[in-house]
């Protein structure tokens, strides 16, 4: 049960930490509130979730893993008082398109920084993509203090 757990957890993170958080919320939310009030749930979970996000931009560690950890626990606790909690939340994380709680989740964080970039393609999987492009120089940016010199 620990690898699975392990593996929810990471996969309930990086939902958390993603834009189909949004749409998400609340279907997590009510799974751990097993018929309970969701309301509550889904306004710690929103709490717990901005903390992880502030926690990772400003790079402390402990703080998000004291949230990656009572994540831990409140779901093992939803596992443990339900067996049937597991599949259930597997089924969850398909029909969110997460493949189910036996994929990992991969999370991507691009830096673009310094001169001119074309073209920024951020993402996991692309397929049968083709990039035409020229040998000719690149183009020069719009300049507005060089266009009104040279006028």
């Amino acid at each position: 049960m620990e690898a699975e757990l392990a593996t929810a957890v990471s996969t309930l993170v990086g939902l958390m930490v993603s834009d189909a958080w949004i749409q998400a919320k609340g279907r997590v939310a009510r799974f751990f509130a097993r018929g309970g009030d969701a309301t509550s749930v889904d306004e710690e979970l929103q709490l717990s979730q901005e903390e992880l996000v502030a926690a990772r931009a400003t790079e402390d560690e402990g703080a998000a893993a004291d949230i990656v950890a009572g994540l831990r626990l409140r779901l093992r606790r939803v596992l443990q008082a339900d067996p049937g909690a597991g599949e259930e939340l597997r089924l969850l994380f398909e029909e969110l398109g997460l493949g189910g709680a036996n994929e990992p989740v991969v999370t991507v964080q691009n830096t673009v920084s310094g001169g001119v970039q074309h073209m920024v393609f951020q993402g996991q999987n692309f397929t049968g993509l083709t990039f035409h492009g020229s040998d000719g120089p690149a183009p020069v940016p719009h300049d507005p203090l060089r266009d009104a010199s040279q006028a």
